[in-house]
C-alpha cells in the first residue's frame, strides 16, 4: 500500500506547477488549465487525508468540488470564448477590458 506522504507529494508538485504555470504564462486558456491543475491537486490531497483518516467526509467535499469546478470551467470558457469575439486574441497581455 502506498502510504500518504507520496500522494501528498505528488499533490504538492501538481500545485506548484499550477502555481508556476498561472504566473509565467501568457494564454488564458493556458492559464484556466493550470487553475483547474491546482484545484484538482487540492482535490487529491483531500482524497488521500479522506482515506487516511478512514472518513468519508473529504470525498463527499471532493464530490462537490468538482461539480462546482464543472460550473466554473463552463463560465470560465465561455468569458474566453467572449474575449477571443472581440480581440481575436486570448494572449493576456493585449486584453484592456477596463480602460475605456
Amino acid at each position: 500500500m502506498i502510504s500518504i506522504d507520496w500522494y501528498l507529494a505528488l499533490s504538492a508538485i501538481l500545485f506548484c506547477i499550477g502555481i508556476v504555470g498561472v504566473l509565467i504564462r501568457k494564454n488564458a486558456i493556458v492559464i484556466f488549465m493550470c487553475v483547474e491543475l491546482m484545484l484538482n491537486a487540492v482535490n487529491l490531497s483531500l482524497v488521500s487525508f479522506s482515506s487516511h483518516y478512514g472518513n468519508v467526509d473529504g470525498q463527499i467535499l471532493v464530490f462537490f468540488s468538482l461539480a462546482i469546478a464543472a460550473a466554473e470551467a463552463v463560465v470560465g470558457l465561455a468569458i474566453i470564448i467572449a474575449i477571443f469575439r472581440n480581440n481575436f486574441s486570448v494572449d493576456i497581455t493585449q486584453i484592456n477590458l477596463l480602460r475605456w
